[in-house]
């Protein structure tokens, strides 16, 4: 039989609005076949919100972020009081599934893995999944994504709701970078990719293993079914992009993307006029949105590019 292994669940807040995805979200780490260590909750400048959960998650450790406003600074203050030997993350508005834990852990029985990465399905709270929206683009509703591996292999880094790393790992990146990844809610991102990439760069021969069996289902609002808010995020995207680049380089920064726009995007833009041809039209749209998508996040790293260079 494998040996448990000690994992801290770091599980990061920032509203009140959230309040139930949270309880929801903390609960499903208690429910684990594999239990966790301990289960961090990392509250982000709110002290409402802290006194609220300090005094109704009994059964979690409830800390302050001690780090600048913002995503990545709650996950490190998160990382520094962890005990365990791996960290995981689950955001606030995900629930796991009961054996989440033990298998986003199971891929450290090879020590040259030094992260894992699971799938983060939808929960549609708008209605239903948008027929106008492709797979290929669930990332911007914080979700995996169409062009991701079906089984377990190695990846470049794994998606925020559903991830962990080993404890050594932040030991000797110094953890997430800060200005990079999601404050409050703008939606930056990619302070996993950063953190991945310095993390591989520091452990050479290190592997970060996507693990499809380790799933957690996350909470999508209506609000992100807008096409406004689709824009916004491939925007961002690309602005983050542009700041993993500065740090790391575009080599490393750009490698799955180069992929992913060379063969998983056209390939979803004849699905969706194969769709047309069978009868279903909203396949146009959905071709359509993956070139939009494309254009305004290529876009939106050339402006970060341009303003770093300034």
């Amino acid at each position: 039989m494998r040996p448990a292994r000690a994992v801290s669940v770091v599980v990061c807040a920032y509203t009140q609005r959230r309040w139930n995805t949270l309880l929801d979200a903390v609960a499903s780490v208690g429910r684990q076949t594999q239990p966790a260590l301990e289960t961090i909750v990392v509250i982000d400048h709110d002290s409402d919100l802290l006194e609220r959960a300090a005094s109704t998650l009994r059964d979690a450790r409830v800390i302050e972020s001690a780090g600048k406003r913002g995503l990545s600074g709650a996950r490190n203050t998160g990382v520094t009081v962890a005990r365990g030997e791996i960290v995981a993350f689950l955001d606030d508005d995900a629930i796991a599934d009961d054996t989440w834990l033990e298998e986003l852990v199971c891929g450290y029985d090879d020590p040259h893995v030094i992260g894992t990465g699971g799938v983060a399905r939808p929960r549609w709270e708008g209605g239903g999944a948008p027929r106008w929206l492709p797979q290929e683009f669930y990332w911007t509703i914080g979700c995996s994504y169409r062009g991701l591996p079906t089984d377990a292999a190695p990846i470049r880094n794994p998606i925020g709701a559903n991830m962990s790393f080993r404890k050594a790992v932040f030991d000797r990146t110094g953890g997430f970078t800060s200005g990079i990844g999601r404050v409050g809610a703008t939606p930056l991102g990619c302070e996993e990719t950063d953190l991945s990439i310095r993390a591989r760069q520091a452990h050479p021969g290190g592997v970060v293993l996507h693990v499809p069996a380790a799933r957690v289902e996350h909470a999508v609002p209506a609000e992100r079914l807008s096409w406004a808010y689709f824009r916004s995020r491939c925007w961002a995207e690309g602005l983050s992009k542009a700041l993993v680049t500065e740090e790391v380089g575009s080599a490393d920064a750009l490698s799955s993307e180069w992929t992913y726009t060379l063969r998983t995007l056209p390939t979803g833009v004849l699905r969706g006029l194969l769709d047309v041809v069978h009868g279903d039209l909203t396949g146009l749209r959905r071709s359509g949105t993956i070139v939009a998508g494309l254009i305004v996040t290529v876009a939106g790293y050339v402006r970060g590019r341009m303003v770093r260079t300034r």
